[in-house]
């Protein structure tokens, strides 16, 4: 039996030539918390979320949403609301435009693109072209096109890339609200620091493999903090 939004992960390997970004990798994803998705750059985690997303096609294993790929399930793209690092902005076209052509996309209601550009706090700049957006202000159309179908899981890769602390700050509140209203809530992220006062769980990936999984408070019950637990898993610390 699946949980419906659960991400599961088996085995899951990719290589690209010589190069092992991802072997066996298993560990899941629980509904109604923010799970960090965490380790170095080029460590496998954006791999990783490619396979999720069936952009990307495993040698082996599986990475699945509620026991189904995400091909195939049956309205992909209101299930999952992921933002990659890539950002599709037309430069010339509005914050608002933008989510338009996506709303259209989805089938999401006008009113729904009002509401996620005052989620993400961007309805001031909605009327702006996307093209002079600061790194941030992309961050959070990322985030509110994400949203725009309501999805009932997130995916997201550095959201936390050119975010102030306020934004950090911001960002934090809102996946904590959206993961208590029961959302599957995943956070790719090299910066620990950071990411250690977004999540609930962590999962923590090194040259491709599995280090941990588990709740963030029994990972640094000790008190020395998210970045000492890393340096102690990957015997980084002498």
């Amino acid at each position: 039996m699946h949980p419906p939004h659960r991400l599961e992960f088996r085995g899951l390997t990719k290589r690209f030539g010589p190069v092992a970004a991802v072997t066996g990798l298993t560990f899941d994803v629980e509904p109604g918390r923010v799970t960090g998705f965490l380790g170095p750059n080029g460590s496998g985690k954006t791999t990783t979320l490619r396979m999720l997303l069936g952009l990307v096609a495993p040698d082996a294993g599986t990475a699945r949403i509620g026991g189904r790929g995400y091909r195939d399930l049956p309205e992909p793209a209101r299930t999952v609301g992921a933002v990659l690092e890539a950002s599709n902005f037309h430069p010339a076209r509005t914050g608002r435009d933008h989510l338009r052509v996506y709303a259209d996309m989805l089938g999401a209601p006008a009113a729904r693109i009002e509401l996620v550009l005052a989620l993400t706090g961007i309805a001031d700049a909605a009327h702006r072209k996307a093209g002079g957006y600061s790194t941030g202000m992309r961050q959070r159309l990322n985030l509110a096109t994400a949203l725009l179908g309501d999805p009932p899981v997130l995916v997201l890769d550095e959201p936390t890339n050119g975010l102030d602390p306020e934004g950090i700050a911001w960002l934090r509140r809102l996946l904590r609200d959206l993961a208590a209203e029961g959302r599957t809530v995943l956070v790719a992220s090299h910066v620990l620091s950071e990411a250690e006062r977004l999540v609930d769980d962590v999962v923590v990936m090194h040259r491709g493999e599995l280090l941990t999984a588990g709740a963030l408070d029994a990972l640094t019950a000790d008190g020395t903090g998210l970045e000492q637990a890393f340096l102690r898993l990957t015997g980084a610390a002498a």
